[in-house]
């Protein structure tokens, strides 16, 4: 249950009150913005919250329980606060979020609404809107392991413990004609196609340097390579960038051994029967389905 001060709580009674909302974002690393929908910018517990940011929120949705609420703000992108490259390389991605409601004519009366963690962002080319997942969101994430025929490590994990950083694995290359913000073609040599699908690449210079971004897919024409991405960086290609490409992987038993020879280290239950054979029903020329293995 939130409490407030006996001087604040006869402010919000106050027939005239003099409140605005104020956002603190703190960053995964660290950096700390501040922005407010005042006209004027505000500053307390060694924060500055500006004005000039414009940003806004819609609507918050809650509910009893451990129902997950969630609501979004919007802003401009300028200069002086957020930048496009920034948000477009995942800097504020997971990053916590503070709600706060301040008398702007003292801002030591003021009280803390809810903090909150930035979940999708979404960009047009002068503004952003963010999405804001309550902290119950967290409840809802995978816990220990489930029983599915993929394997449930991440490639290259404690668990995985494939070594990435060997060439067969892990390349670095550079731009040589530009497909846009979300395609690129370079000169990679003798990989097969496919081999960076579902892996990952990192630009390391130009304009989206540090940038991190899935790979949607790997085709070869010639000595070409073609690279497309989920989601598009926040510039444009340039031919020269240089990048950082991480081989795929679809977490399945057959690309674990024969791509990586990593059986030994498989996370998942390749042989558990599917959705075909628990679907099925007995036929005279089936094997006997007496609960036993079906790989004898």
């Amino acid at each position: 249950m939130r409490t407030t001060s006996q001087e604040m709580q006869a402010r919000l009674d106050a027939d005239a009150t003099m409140f605005c909302h104020c956002w603190k974002v703190i960053s995964r690393d660290g950096v700390k913005l501040g922005f407010t929908d005042h006209d004027r910018d505000l500053a307390f517990d060694a924060t500055t919250f500006t004005a000039r940011a414009g940003l806004d929120a819609a609507s918050a949705e809650t509910s009893l329980g451990f129902a997950i609420g969630g609501t979004e703000v919007s802003g401009a992108l300028s200069t002086e606060s957020l930048l496009e490259a920034e948000l477009a390389a995942g800097r504020f991605d997971a990053a916590n979020l503070e709600t706060w409601l301040v008398d702007w004519s003292d801002p030591a009366q003021r009280m803390l609404l809810d903090v909150a963690t930035i979940g999708e962002v979404r960009r047009t080319e002068y503004a952003f809107t963010a999405e804001l997942r309550s902290l119950a969101h967290t409840l809802d994430q995978e816990r220990g392991r489930r029983f599915q025929q993929a394997c449930c490590a991440d490639l290259g994990d404690v668990r995985c413990a494939v070594q990435l950083a060997v060439p067969v694995f892990q390349v670095s290359a550079s731009v040589s004609r530009s497909g846009g913000p979300s395609e690129c073609v370079a000169q990679l040599g003798a990989y097969a196609e496919g081999w960076f699908t579902g892996g990952t690449l990192q630009v390391t210079s130009g304009a989206n340097a540090s940038a991190l971004v899935s790979i949607k897919g790997h085709r070869v024409s010639g000595a070409d390579h073609t690279l497309s991405l989920w989601a598009p960086l926040a510039s444009p290609f340039s031919s020269g960038d240089r990048f950082t490409l991480t081989a795929g992987c679809d977490k399945s038993f057959a690309t674990c051994g024969g791509k990586f020879a990593n059986i030994a280290n498989f996370r998942g239950f390749p042989h558990i029967p599917g959705n075909d054979v628990l679907m099925s029903y007995p036929g005279q020329s089936d094997p006997v389905m007496d609960g036993g293995s079906l790989f004898r």
